[in-house]
C-alpha cells in the first residue's frame, strides 16, 4: 500500500474519531485531563513531498540508522507502547513525553501525532501500555494506559481529541508500576497493572494493582469482577496465541483457542512469563517460564509463529520459546539481538512475520547512542517465529 493511500487511511480514521469525540456517548474531559483546542487535526500523513525532511534532534529521524535495515525509526524518546495499524505502518508512544508518533516500514520519515495530555512520567509512570479499538476503522480509537499525578489509568481517545477514561484508580507507584494492554478477539480488554512495590496489594482481592483485569470498553467488568487474575509483581506487557479451534456440533467448527500470557518482572529473583488463567493466584501459581535476572527485565512479548517472544531491558536481547498446540513451552529457548541495540522493549509481531521492536536506551538506565531511541522490524532469526500469522 501506498504512504498516501496509508495517509488517507489514517485520516479518515482520525476524522470518524473526532466526530465521534463531539457526541454524546461518553466522551467528556474527566480527572486530570483537559481539552485539547478544537480546530483542523494534526497532520499525519506523509510529506507530500518526496524530499526528506530536516533532521531535528528534537524530532522523530528518518529510518535508516547508518544502512542499518532493521531499522525503521530514530531520534525517539523511550518508545514503549507500540500498535500497527490496518495500513501496515505503526504508532509508538513515548514514555516520558505522551507522544505518538507514526513509524513507516518502508522507513519513510516518522510523523508526530499529537501529545497525550495528563501523562506523570515520575518514578516508572508514563504513558505505558497502547491498543488500537478492534473497529479502528469505524471509530479512530486508541487506548492507553497512562499514569496521571494520582492514579493509573485507562483511557481512550482519537487522534487529536481528549482522553477519556475508561478505567481510573489504578494504584501508581515510583517502581513496579505495570502497564499491559491487549484485546481478547472478542472485543474486550485485558489489563496488566503492578503492585507498586506492595506485594500485599498483589494478593488483595479488592485492589487493582499485581494484577491482570478484564473490562469491557467502558470499564465494566468481565464476569462480575475485573480481577482476571491476582498475586502478580509487575505486568509489563500482554500477548495472546491463538490455536485453531476444533470441531463442535456437526458441521460447525468451534471458536479458535486463544491463550493469554503476562511477562512479569521482578524486583529479586528471576522474571517470569505466566500463562495467565481466570482466578489464579501468581503468588502461589508456578510460571510458564522463568528468565534469570541478569537476561531479563522483561518489557514486552509477542505471541506468533509458534513462539512467543520477549523482549529485556537488562539483558539486551529477546527470548524466543517455541509453543505445542496447547500454548505450553517446548523445547530450548532461543536469544537473539543480544547487546546488538542495549536495552530492549515492546516487541509486537506484524501479518508478515516480522516483529517490531523498540529501543529503551533513553530512560535514564541504558548507555543511548546518538541514533536512541529506536524502533527496529526485523524477521526473527527462529524456524518458530518466521510464519506468516
Amino acid at each position: 500500500m501506498g504512504r498516501r493511500t496509508a495517509a488517507r487511511l489514517i485520516a479518515t480514521a482520525m476524522t470518524v474519531g473526532l466526530l465521534t469525540a463531539c457526541g454524546s456517548d461518553g466522551y467528556r474531559p474527566a480527572g486530570p485531563f483537559r481539552p485539547v483546542p478544537e480546530g483542523a487535526p494534526p497532520e499525519v500523513g506523509p510529506p507530500s513531498s518526496s524530499a526528506p525532511m530536516p533532521r531535528d534532534p528534537a524530532q522523530p529521524g528518518a529510518g535508516e540508522d547508518g544502512g542499518d535495515p532493521n531499522v525503521v525509526a530514530s531520534g525517539l524518546a523511550v518508545p514503549t507502547g507500540l500498535v500497527l495499524l490496518p495500513d501496515g505502518s505503526a504508532v509508538v508512544g513515548e514514555r516520558d513525553t505522551g507522544r505518538l508518533v507514526q513509524v513507516f516500514a518502508d522507513r519513510s520519515p516518522a510523523r508526530e501525532l499529537m501529545t497525550v495530555p495528563g501523562i506523570d512520567p515520575s518514578g516508572d509512570g508514563g504513558l505505558l501500555g497502547l491498543a488500537v479499538s478492534p473497529t479502528f476503522l469505524e471509530d479512530g480509537l486508541f487506548y492507553a494506559y497512562v499514569s496521571t499525578a494520582t492514579d493509573n489509568r485507562v483511557v481512550r481517545f482519537p487522534l487529536g481529541g481528549t482522553p477519556n477514561p475508561v478505567l481510573t484508580g489504578i494504584p501508581r507507584g515510583e517502581r513496579h508500576n505495570g502497564g499491559g494492554l491487549v484485546f481478547a478477539p472478542d472485543g474486550t480488554l485485558f489489563v496488566g497493572t503492578g503492585d507498586v512495590g506492595d506485594p500485599a496489594l498483589a494478593r488483595d482481592p479488592n485492589s487493582l494493582a499485581g494484577k491482570v483485569l478484564h473490562i469491557d470498553v467502558f470499564g465494566r467488568a468481565v464476569g462480575g469482577t475485573p480481577v482476571h487474575t491476582v498475586g502478580h509483581r509487575d505486568v509489563t506487557a500482554l500477548c495472546q496465541s491463538v490455536q485453531s479451534g476444533g470441531t463442535g456440533a456437526p458441521g460447525e467448527e468451534s471458536a479458535p483457542a486463544t491463550t493469554l500470557y503476562a511477562t512479569d518482572d521482578a524486583a529479586q529473583g528471576p522474571d517470569a512469563v505466566d500463562l495467565v488463567t481466570a482466578g489464579a493466584d501468581y503468588s502461589v501459581v508456578p510460571p510458564l517460564v522463568e528468565i534469570p535476572a541478569e537476561e531479563g527485565g522483561p518489557g514486552g512479548c509477542a505471541a506468533a509463529g509458534g513462539a512467543i517472544f520477549v523482549g529485556t531491558l537488562d539483558g539486551q536481547r529477546v527470548h524466543a520459546f517455541a509453543l505445542d498446540g496447547t500454548g505450553a513451552v517446548v523445547g530450548e529457548p532461543e536469544e537473539f539481538l543480544v547487546g546488538q541495540y542495549g536495552r530492549l522493549r515492546t516487541v509486537v509481531p506484524d501479518p508478515e512475520g516480522a516483529l517490531w521492536i523498540t529501543t529503551s536506551n533513553r530512560d535514564g538506565i541504558g548507555t543511548p547512542v546518538e541514533a536512541d531511541d529506536r524502533v527496529l522490524r526485523i524477521l526473527p532469526p527462529s524456524a518458530a517465529g518466521t510464519s506468516p500469522l
